[in-house]
């Protein structure tokens, strides 16, 4: 004789439902008939009976494929690309950022596409997708508050590179210095210190992560890395001395250190 929990996930296991659908059938707990609705809202199965004197309800992740989140963040970078323009005031880059970029980070101003902002005096990270700008995220280049600004709305991180490991960093400079050239690391900036649903969903195309945050957010990353096991297999808090975008000896030899295990 199966509990209730155990009905209900064998039958939510049974219903191969597609990102962004749902699906009403009995409920396996009071019999309540279409009263049970199941839910795939971008990996996440949610559950719940509509009956009044049925409290069955829930949620799981289930794994999304390439295709479901191409899907979701194309959706995504429509609506952005019908509303979102960066303001006129930020120019393609200028010699001052390029000699930013290298002389600090030994990153290729050119080769990221930076951009300025003319009016604040911030270099400009584009955010991208599908080869268009959907957003973008600017740091201070001088001490003004806030140090970083966010030009849109996506909610979508700043990647750099194209390897099969995410690291994932909180600052777009973070990002850069991790992914500019490497063939095994992508820079994933979460621009901020918490981890959204479009974050989780992007990351879950890759087979492992490293969460690599500030050394004062040790605890923030642990609790990043359980968040993630859900739509990450291989999921790895790497514990840091200084931020990545400093090249500390010791933290670059641990990251590499790490796909070598």
């Amino acid at each position: 004789m199966y509990s209730i929990y155990n009905t209900v996930s064998d039958i939510i296991l049974d219903i191969d439902l597609p990102v962004g659908d749902s699906k009403r059938v009995n409920c396996p707990n009071c019999g309540g008939i279409k009263t049970f609705t199941i839910t795939n809202s971008e990996g996440k199965l949610l559950w719940n009976c509509y009956k009044a004197s049925c409290n069955v309800k829930g949620a799981t992740r289930v794994p999304m494929s390439v295709d479901d989140i191409s899907s979701i963040l194309d959706g995504r970078s429509t609506k952005q690309d019908e509303t979102f323009s960066l303001p006129e005031y930020v120019v393609p880059r200028t010699y001052d950022i390029a000699e930013w970029a290298w002389e600090l980070y030994k990153i290729d101003a050119e080769e990221l596409g930076l951009m300025y902002d003319v009016k604040e005096d911030r270099v400009v990270f584009p955010i991208k997708h599908d080869g268009k700008i959907i957003d973008a995220t600017g740091r201070a280049m001088k001490n003004i508050q806030p140090k970083w600004k966010r030009y849109g709305n996506s909610g979508l991180p700043y990647v750099c590179g194209h390897g099969k490991v995410a690291v994932v960093v909180e600052d777009c400079v973070s990002a850069a210095v991790v992914g500019f050239g490497s063939p095994s690391f992508v820079g994933v900036a979460l621009l901020g210190t918490s981890l959204q649903e479009t974050h989780k969903g992007y990351l879950s195309q890759f087979s492992t992560a490293i969460i690599a945050l500030d050394p004062d957010a040790l605890t923030k990353s642990i609790e990043f890395s359980k968040e993630l096991r859900g739509h990450v297999n291989d999921v790895r808090v790497l514990r840091l001395e200084d931020d990545l975008k400093y090249r500390n000896p010791t933290d670059m030899e641990n990251l590499h250190g790490i796909i070598t295990d």
